[in-house]
């Protein structure tokens, strides 16, 4: 790439970085998108709650987005990983795994989050096809079906009340002595909410869709969709070694402007918050974008 020199840098190419690309190439900027092609929704098999693209498989909804973006000609894509990030003088300069070094006044992070699988045998396999993290994302086509939540406490809790909505076949996997209180396991049990604290040995499942758990003490339970809130970290270190402060979350800290902690470095999208869904993803985007635009104006006028 012959040009080293943009306006903007944009780390991540899914939903939320191309939607900052739109925003930003459509206001004549001079713009670099940076993906490594993996997305954390990468084995999801539909997309919902996000009008007019509704089922679509998240692929052809980023495969559509990038070529839209691609009209725009000052927008660039370089598909590979950015490695690590310096200040300089007049912005940032963003190093690749390939060694290239490009300059920008401005950077968006839309980086996303990595989530940490579970140890139990078959967890992977089946995360983002039938353990699944949002209601909204997947509830409706697991609505009455036997549905389990694999958490403990505070959470199981949480998460009970909310999947209760979509099923009233629920049961909740605590995998080991339950921690809920009394006044809590009550009130799951009066909702017919099961719990069942059996420590877990594996999910046995068919390409990723869960049959059934088996427990250690070799009982097993029939179950069709499984909500799971495993940990995270962030995928890219670059915002931190920039010194971008993160939440206790463990959340890039953004204002309502998509601002991190540091001057010129914004961040959208999975690596800002909980919502894990396309559409607000996208539209975080379309804040950082105008938002980055905004500031160089602010800066050069």
């Amino acid at each position: 790439m012959d040009n080293k020199d943009f306006d903007v840098i944009i780390i991540g190419g899914s939903y939320a970085g191309i939607s900052a690309g739109m925003a930003l190439g459509r206001a004549l900027r001079n713009v670099l998108i940076i993906d490594s092609g993996k997305p954390c929704n990468i084995k999801t098999p539909h997309s919902h709650n996000f009008i007019t693209q509704d089922g679509k498989t998240p692929k052809e909804i980023s495969t559509l987005a990038k070529r839209q973006v691609q009209k725009y000609e000052t927008i660039k894509f370089y598909n590979k990983l950015a490695i690590s990030g310096i200040k300089t003088k007049n912005g940032f300069e963003i190093i690749t795994q390939s060694g290239d070094k490009f300059i920008a006044k401005k950077l968006i992070f839309a980086t996303g989050i990595k989530d940490i699988m579970s140890d139990i045998k078959g967890f992977t396999e089946c995360w983002g096809i039938s353990i699944i993290h949002c209601p909204y994302c997947h509830g409706y086509e697991y609505s009455n079906d036997k549905t389990g939540i694999l958490a403990n406490g505070d959470i199981a809790f949480e998460i009970g009340k909310l999947i209760n909505n979509w099923t009233k076949d629920l049961t909740v996997f605590t995998n080991g002595k339950s921690t809920l209180t009394i006044e809590q396991t009550e009130k799951l049990q009066k909702h017919n909410i099961k719990i069942i604290e059996n420590e877990i040995d594996y999910f046995e499942h068919k390409k990723g869709q869960i049959k059934n758990i088996v427990f250690k003490d070799k009982t097993s339970k029939k179950i069709k969709a499984l909500y799971a809130r495993p940990k995270f970290e962030q995928h890219c270190e670059i915002p931190k070694q920039l010194g971008c402060e993160l939440t206790e979350q463990n959340y890039l800290k953004i204002d309502p402007f998509q601002k991190t902690t540091e001057n010129g470095i914004f961040a959208c999208g999975d690596n800002t918050n909980m919502m894990r869904s396309v559409s607000y993803a996208v539209a975080m985007g379309g804040i950082a974008g105008a938002m980055a635009n905004r500031e160089i104006i602010e800066e050069e006028f």
